[in-house]
């Protein structure tokens, strides 16, 4: 099962992997959790230190949200080098560009073995969403400081004038990341690692820590790296520290020549990010994103056409749009991800916090993990530890955390429709039944699916999405299949639970 109904423009080609039906044996040596770009690095990099790895994914290799990129690789971060050196300091300003520098250059090693990643190195172009210059100057700066390599261009980019100014970034890059994905999985399962696929509902932490499987079967081991976009299981230290938000995305052809070989993005809130894409076929399309908004809130059906008309104003030559999707992202409050130890399960690991860069966060995720497993010290550690504090960034945090205080309100609100037969086909409401709100689907077919409206995870009531036609959480961005209340996204670990609207009502357990 996909994250979404929406089809991203990534081929995902069948690596060939022998999937295992059950674990070797109920003790292992490392255990990684999640079959996307962190689970498959950090698998390959602890492979590499002759360690023996098993991998659980329940879907399939980069099923969840590393399809779902448009796989731009920068280390120019769109949270802004002035925000982050006021969150971190200077010198963790310096670390967040330097480690997805790296994450770049581990990206570019593996990548050279594999022509059909289509990996290249472009420049990374800023500019101003609404002509005030100022944001960017202020950018200039700070970049530089952390050790960018960037040039302010006032008479804007070479062939797309009409965006204005911009800043130049050097040594940035694009990917092909379906076809990275599977070189990846392949580069792991080469090296040995044995692929499992399970659902895994909860990590214990201790001397050897125990994941647990939807089945009840459990699997001790000496580490256990949770590398599934959100943790799933009780950490305490990231789900209210980091935000869900859902990006948009669209792609069309153009010609080869029209837009320069770049990454752009506008310094807009939200802002939107653009490159190009050349199929295996030959065409070139160019991948235009942006539009975000927190998963679960907001439901917009406009969000295509806006994105349609931003990519034909600014970027004059697709016609078309042959493509349009979307994926989570999750917004740290300091703009930083989290990757460390968990410090509330002892010999766990995360990497989780990917803040719109989801494939160079994932690769140095998976280089950290690797170093602190192996007892080495890494000068990253600190700056992306799961446990900081972000006291910098208490106003943000106290933000996001009164928006998730009103999400209850829910609960006392008047339902969405009163009688569930009313729905048109291909929607979903809110209904009420007794003290029971349940979440009700119309299939095509025309046959109803009710399950009971509470998330799992810690009891928001969930919402339609018309966009992806999905139950989604407003307090954490969980996310549940539409008609069978399968997980989605975390961080709940258990699906909505069925309701049968036959049935008379209790009180709400």
């Amino acid at each position: 099962m996909n994250t979404a109904i929406t089809v991203p423009i990534w081929k995902i080609a069948d690596v060939g992997i022998k999937w295992i039906s059950g674990p070797p044996s109920s003790t292992q040596d490392i255990v990684v959790v999640g079959a996307g770009v962190a689970g498959l690095t950090t698998a390959l990099c602890l492979l590499r230190e002759g360690r023996k790895v098993l991998l659980i994914e329940r879907e399939d290799i980069g099923a969840g949200e590393t399809s779902r990129t448009t796989a731009h690789l920068a280390s120019a971060l769109d949270d802004r080098f002035f925000s982050l050196a006021r969150h971190h300091g200077r010198a963790g300003a310096a670390i967040a560009a330097a480690s997805h520098a790296a994450a770049i250059d581990w990206i570019e090693s593996l990548a050279q073995a594999n022509s059909e990643c289509g990996f290249k190195r472009v420049p990374g172009y800023l500019f101003s969403h609404d002509g005030d210059l100022s944001q960017l100057e202020k950018e200039a700066e700070a970049a530089a400081e952390a050790g960018l390599s960037v040039s302010y261009l006032k008479d804007g980019i070479p062939g797309m004038q009409g965006l204005g100014p911009a800043l130049r970034f050097e040594d940035q890059a694009r990917i092909d990341i379906g076809s990275y994905i599977a070189a990846l999985a392949r580069a792991a399962s080469d090296a040995g690692c044995r692929f499992l696929r399970a659902e895994a509902t909860q990590v214990r932490g201790g001397d050897m820590p125990i994941v647990s499987l939807r089945g009840k079967e459990e699997i001790t081991a000496r580490a256990v790296v949770v590398a599934s976009n959100v943790p799933f299981h009780d950490t305490g230290s990231t789900f209210h520290k980091q935000a869900p938000y859902r990006s948009f995305v669209v792609a069309g052809r153009i010609e080869k020549d029209a837009v320069p070989d770049a990454l752009f993005w506008d310094d807009g809130d939200p802002y939107h990010y653009v490159r190009l894409h050349e199929s295996a076929d030959g065409d070139t399309f160019l991948i235009v994103g942006g539009e975000d908004h927190k998963t679960g809130q907001e439901d917009d059906p406009q969000v295509y056409k806006r994105l349609h008309d931003w990519t034909r104003d600014h970027f004059p030559g697709v016609d078309t749009f042959n493509w349009g999707w979307s994926g989570q992202v999750l917004e740290p409050v300091d703009g930083l991800g989290f990757i460390g130890a968990d410090p509330a399960n002892e010999n766990v690991y995360l990497i989780t916090g990917d803040s719109g860069n989801g494939v160079t966060h994932g690769t140095l995720g998976g280089l950290l993990v690797s170093d602190l497993i192996a007892g080495r010290a890494n000068e990253w550690a600190t700056v992306y530890d799961p446990g900081r504090k972000p006291v910098a960034s208490a106003g943000e945090w106290l933000r996001e955390n009164s928006n998730v205080a009103l999400q209850y309100t829910d609960w006392i609100r008047p339902p969405g429709v009163d009688d569930p037969h009313e729905l048109a086909r291909g929607t979903g409401a809110i209904t009420r039944r007794g003290l029971h709100l349940v979440a009700v689907y119309r299939a095509g077919d025309g046959t109803l699916h009710a399950h009971n409206a509470r998330c799992p995870h810690l009891g928001c009531v969930v919402r339609w999405s018309t966009e992806e036609k999905s139950w989604d959480c407003p307090c954490h961005g969980s996310r549940f299949d539409a008609a069978t209340g399968a997980i989605l996204n975390g961080p709940t670990s258990e699906p909505l639970e069925p309701f049968d609207l036959q049935e008379p009502s209790g009180p709400e357990p």
